[in-house]
């Protein structure tokens, strides 16, 4: 840290802040969460921006907005409603603590987000990231909002070549942005490192020739701007091989399952499902028949492998078998029966929308 604060000592930091503001004035994006300086939906997009793009984002922002356009609105929905309008984004449990965090603001804070950093650090989900991009953006007070985007920008400009990926790396990151971030506008600074990391301080080729600050740059000065951040890799994610079976009676109805309240995808709804023993010489569509009968008494006629569906988490690859199952009895309470037209109203994981094509796609053959 010491050899950052000694290039910070000979940075001309007002100059900096002064081109790169200009610049984020004349050509930042047309984003719907900068329509105003509201804290909820800068809260609301903080959240959605979080490991997901911003084109994808821009749908269901206005989606989520208009479902919910105010705190108060948010805190009284049901969850099932809630994570409906969030189906098919992932990281479920960033809405759920958004929602948990919400009733919060509701009942403590009368319906208006804290602006302190100690109050918003208190709500559920809300880290440091998120706290200080709430409050810059929507508060101007200057908090740095360090994320992988403003490291990458100020890991290349003040050619800091700590490891991004450990958190110890963060501190240095965030006592930087201290000295560098505007007082005056802290919310279009900060907005301005971000949209520089987006459009031009790309992770790989940025247009440096393009780049409003590039007169400040060392690692444009030294040539290494394509060697920063240093960020160690990550484990692969662990493959693990699944059976899913589409259950149906002779009503039309399906039979889905809601997953437990903790733990990857919590309270999603999902087909009948299970990890296949690959050491056992029961066939796959044995194993779901077996796994069917014991875990919700259904007996069923089970077809044969009817499509294939894989899903890269983080840390996890479901490789999923899909099969379709003729319901001979009436399975356990465990399973809820739907119409297609009820399907509509349950949040499925992405995985499992998949799955419910694929049935589609067969009943129609």
């Amino acid at each position: 840290m010491n050899e950052v604060k000694d290039k910070l000592e000979s940075f001309q930091i007002h100059d900096f802040q002064h081109d790169l503001i200009s610049w984020y004035k004349h050509e930042k994006r047309d984003l719907p969460w900068r329509k105003d300086q509201d804290p909820y939906k800068i809260w609301v997009s903080e959240i959605m921006l979080q490991q997901t793009r911003v084109d994808t984002v821009i749908p269901y922002f206005n989606a989520f907005i208009g479902k919910f356009p105010t705190i108060e609105a948010l805190a009284t929905a049901d969850e099932e409603e809630v994570l409906k309008a969030w189906e098919g984004l992932g990281y479920y449990s960033r809405v759920r603590n958004l929602h948990s965090a919400v009733k919060e603001v509701a009942n403590s804070y009368a319906g208006v987000v804290p602006n302190t950093p100690e109050e918003i650090s208190k709500l559920k989900g809300v880290g440091p990231y998120t706290k200080g991009a709430i409050l810059s953006i929507a508060y101007n007070i200057p908090e740095p909002a360090v994320d992988g985007n403003v490291m990458r920008v100020f890991s290349r400009i003040l050619s800091i070549w700590d490891d991004i990926a450990k958190p110890k790396t963060r501190k240095i990151f965030e006592e930087a942005t201290y000295k560098l971030i505007s007082k005056e506008d802290p919310s279009s600074f900060n907005q301005a490192v971000m949209e520089l990391g987006a459009l031009i301080c790309t992770p790989t080729s940025p247009s440096c020739l393009l780049c409003p600050v590039r007169e400040y740059c060392s690692a444009f000065a030294e040539g290494v701007q394509a060697e920063l951040p240093v960020k160690s890799k990550k484990k692969k994610p662990r493959p693990l091989q699944m059976a899913a079976v589409v259950l149906y009676d002779d009503h039309g109805r399906l039979y889905i399952h809601k997953r437990p309240g903790t733990g990857l995808l919590a309270n999603l709804w999902e087909f009948p499902n299970m990890e296949i023993k690959a050491e056992t010489k029961e066939s796959y569509r044995e194993q779901v028949k077996q796994f069917i009968k014991e875990e919700y008494q259904a007996e069923a006629e089970i077809s044969e492998l009817t499509g294939t569906v894989e899903h890269v988490f983080s840390h996890l690859i479901w490789n999923i078998s899909v099969f379709i199952g003729t319901l001979t009895n009436i399975p356990s309470e465990d399973l809820l029966p739907v119409t297609e037209e009820e399907m509509k109203k349950y949040a499925f994981p992405v995985s499992h929308q998949k799955i419910y094509k694929i049935y589609q796609e067969e009943s129609k053959s």
